[in-house]
């Protein structure tokens, strides 16, 4: 099953410390001991699932509700530990694709969606909304779920409450609603009329450090930004106003670029697959000519977001002393930075000097280049050759260094020479990964080379003589 619609069994201790949760009880159980045929008729689909326990699960849920709700308490509902039991049982019985369907049957679409409006315990609107996101893993009853109008824009304005798993929740929900291509165009049109939605998810990245939450919101927004170019142009413009003031006692104003920026921040050191997720985010924001203007004014987010990237790539994914089996492992997220950080270097004349690349940047770049290289040598296979997403990545680098390498100035490779980023044997990888598109970026490099150091650019010119 696709990543946006893995189902989701009841919260576990996995969650955050500060986060208690019951564990939830065995998946599969014989709700009430019957026997023979009645059990066989009582059962959900090919299941042992009970229907008559399921009905008085559901039913004692609407009734504990409306009880609290006539009792006159306006404190938080506390929920009972049987109960919570019994409902996480009917979470995790949702991922069953035959409960799902009789779930449906049963309207339990509209009895969930009437329990969230009037809960006043957060952990009974994360279980409903939980139990409403396994429905949704299923084309048919996430179709039927996906046609409730109020439910639809109840979901949307759950982004902005305040519990972090019922937003967990509520954020996979939409994920697994937008996959899906039979409700996605269904679900943008909605996303794109409820502006609230925008600005609780700035607001989630920019102040949210629960990694699960993060990663969700993540995903969700990539997934829409993959989807609908039009909205990913709108949010990429538009910005989130803080209740809270600065000193200067103005308004704090968070854009979307700097928003998924902190989030990044937050996963760094947490979770290399969010901070992937986030990446591609921005890989994507970049290939708009619109988006990427925005990075490039003096006072858009291009500038902290290309430290960001450039410090991830040199620190956290191709150190010096890294084998060259690192670039296999890494090579997904790689293609992503190099893809952002290309963007941004072509545009970044507004906040920066073209040509003040890093050094430890241009020389991950370099090694890169230099690990593909060894690799194919050494390798006896072919299997490199058909790594499609490394030869992306090797495609990605080399435009890049080429984009470096055009304007690089004497005092660079200088520089780089003599920080040992530059070598013969790095030069000579450069050369070969630069002449057969590039020859104009190593005619400039090679010209340089030889105001710096000719014995190097000797080497160079014996092994490529252009």
């Amino acid at each position: 099953m696709d990543k946006e619609t893995e189902r989701s069994p009841s919260p576990t201790g996995k969650l955050s410390p500060e986060m208690d949760r019951n564990p939830s009880p065995p998946p599969r159980d014989s709700a009430d001991g019957e026997e023979g045929d009645g059990e066989d008729l009582d059962a959900i689909g090919e299941t042992v699932y009970s229907k008559h326990w399921l009905f008085s699960t559901l039913t004692r849920l609407i009734n504990m509700v409306t009880e609290h709700l006539e009792g006159g308490s306006e404190g938080e509902m506390q929920l009972p530990d049987d109960d919570e039991e019994d409902l996480c049982r009917v979470w995790d019985m949702a991922m069953d694709k035959d409960v799902a369907g009789f779930l449906q049957e049963f309207k339990a679409t509209d009895i969930l969606l009437g329990v969230i409006a009037k809960s006043r315990c957060p952990r009974l609107t994360e279980i409903c909304v939980g139990i409403l996101g396994n429905i949704a893993c299923f084309p048919e009853t996430c179709l039927t779920l996906s046609q409730n109008e109020d439910l639809g824009a109840v979901l949307l304005l759950l982004l902005g409450d305040t519990d972090p798993p019922t937003i967990l929740e509520t954020s996979r929900l939409l994920l697994t609603c937008v996959s899906q291509k039979d409700v996605c165009s269904l679900w943008l049109q909605r996303i794109r009329q409820q502006t609230s939605v925008f600005s609780n998810l700035c607001f989630i990245m920019c102040s949210s450090t629960n990694t699960d939450l993060l990663e969700k919101v993540g995903e969700l927004i990539d997934k829409l930004f993959d989807l609908d170019e039009e909205l990913m142009k709108s949010w990429i413009t538009a910005q989130h106003s803080e209740e809270k003031e600065e000193e200067d006692g103005g308004e704090k104003r968070l854009d979307m670029p700097s928003c998924l920026l902190e989030a990044a921040k937050q996963l760094r050191s947490d979770s290399p697959t969010g901070l992937e997720v986030y990446l591609h985010a921005f890989q994507l924001l970049t290939t708009i000519d619109e988006d990427v203007q925005t990075f490039a004014a003096p006072d858009g987010p291009g500038k902290a977001v290309w430290d960001f990237v450039s410090d991830v790539v040199c620190e956290d994914l191709c150190q010096p002393d890294d084998l060259p089996v690192v670039l296999h492992e890494q090579k997904s997220v790689l293609v992503q930075a190099f893809a952002v950080l290309q963007a941004l270097y072509g545009c970044q004349d507004q906040w920066r000097n073209r040509s003040d690349a890093s050094l430890p940047l241009i020389g991950t770049v370099l090694r890169v280049l230099q690990y593909h290289s060894e690799s194919k040598t050494n390798d006896t296979n072919t299997e490199d050759t058909k790594d499609e997403q490394l030869q992306t990545l090797v495609e990605i680098t080399t435009e890049f260094l080429a984009d470096i390498c055009t304007q690089i100035p004497k005092e660079t490779v200088a520089d780089l020479i003599k920080e040992g980023y530059l070598t013969e044997k790095t030069s000579l990888t450069a050369a070969h990964s630069l002449v057969p598109n590039y020859k104009a970026a190593f005619q400039h490099l090679q010209s340089m080379l030889s105001e710096t150091d000719p014995r190097l650019a000797d080497i160079v010119r014996k092994q490529l003589p252009v």
